[in-house]
């Protein structure tokens, strides 16, 4: 492999990938319409443009590129309820990054997609082949899913090879954003009361490193399991209620507990069948939740002024 192109390589995958590919000696160049804040290195490799201007990816040097890993996205859920254009953005930047592959004969690309296409449904349990249209609950959702079909259509117009990989609310570090697990951290840190919204609602949260873990399978069997979609998550359920109660006990606090209705464009119920990335990817999650949440709050407790200072600007 020549180098690996990693689109929104200072958010939160990102950034665990590319050190990671840094680690295992991969040649990339990241892309990003920030810095990256967390790691100088990785700051030093990153090529900042807005991927929603086509023209800006004329600056990239196409030809030493074998591999696109599109991770960029506006990504918090509720976020693109309340702006609906965000997701138009997420749209335009996927067809961007296609057509940076078609026009310069790149032919492979990792598409971050996520667990929210499964929408809600009458069970909790979802394998790759459960997305459908009529599930869309939110705006982001529908960008996800379109994103989908726009790589499948450019596999099958322009033989650009592909893996889809649908992650699940992934947590650990390098997050300042207002997400459940670093902002139930804060709260609990301060004391201040914790709000869940929905209070059967259950989820598969995956821990950082292991999300990463199965991007890095998939650069490595690119050749032989391309042309798939793969869930990466755990494939254990857990309720917000239950994860707000590891935080408060990770970090001896007196927070209370407050439960409002779901929110409009939330999924309620889901948890990820990874059994055909266990047997094609060989991808084996290693981090329980437990451990995970542990993680989170060591690494969050040390930077907190810094996250409510971050979150209070949005």
């Amino acid at each position: 492999m020549k180098k690996i192109l990693v689109t929104g390589n200072s958010g939160t995958i990102g950034t665990s990938l590319c050190k990671r590919l840094i680690s295992e000696l991969y040649d990339f160049i990241g892309l990003d319409c920030k810095p990256n804040r967390w790691d100088k290195e990785l700051d030093n490799k990153t090529i900042i443009l807005d991927l929603r201007n086509n023209e800006a990816l004329n600056k990239i040097p196409a030809k030493e590129i074998d591999l696109v890993i599109h991770l960029a996205a506006n990504a918090r859920v509720y976020n693109l309820v309340k702006s609906p254009d965000m997701a138009r953005d997420n749209f335009l930047t996927t067809y961007n990054v296609l057509e940076y592959v078609r026009k310069n004969d790149i032919k492979k690309i990792i598409f971050a997609s996520s667990r929210e296409v499964y929408g809600n449904s009458d069970h909790i349990l979802h394998t790759e082949s459960e997305a459908y249209v009529k599930n869309c609950e939110s705006s982001y959702t529908a960008s996800k899913i379109a994103g989908e079909a726009l790589i499948h259509s450019y596999h099958q117009c322009y033989g650009i090879n592909f893996i889809i990989l649908r992650f699940s609310n992934v947590y650990g570090k390098y997050d300042f954003s207002d997400r459940v697990i670093p902002l139930f951290i804060a709260k609990s840190l301060k004391n201040s009361d914790i709000t869940i919204y929905g209070k059967q609602k259950i989820l598969d949260f995956t821990y950082i490193e292991d999300s990463v873990t199965g991007i890095i399978k998939s650069i490595e069997r690119f050749d032989a399991v391309k042309n798939e979609t793969y869930n990466i998550a755990t494939q254990k359920g857990i309720t917000i209620y239950n994860i707000a109660e590891l935080i408060t006990k990770y970090t001896s606090s007196k927070s209370k507990i407050i439960f409002e209705n779901n929110r409009k464009g939330e999924v309620t119920k889901c948890v990820a069948d990874i059994s055909k990335g266990k047997t094609v990817l060989d991808y084996n999650p290693r981090v329980d939740i437990e451990s995970g949440i542990a993680n989170a709050v060591e690494w969050y407790s040390s930077r907190i002024n810094d996250y409510l200072h971050e979150i209070s600007k949005e």
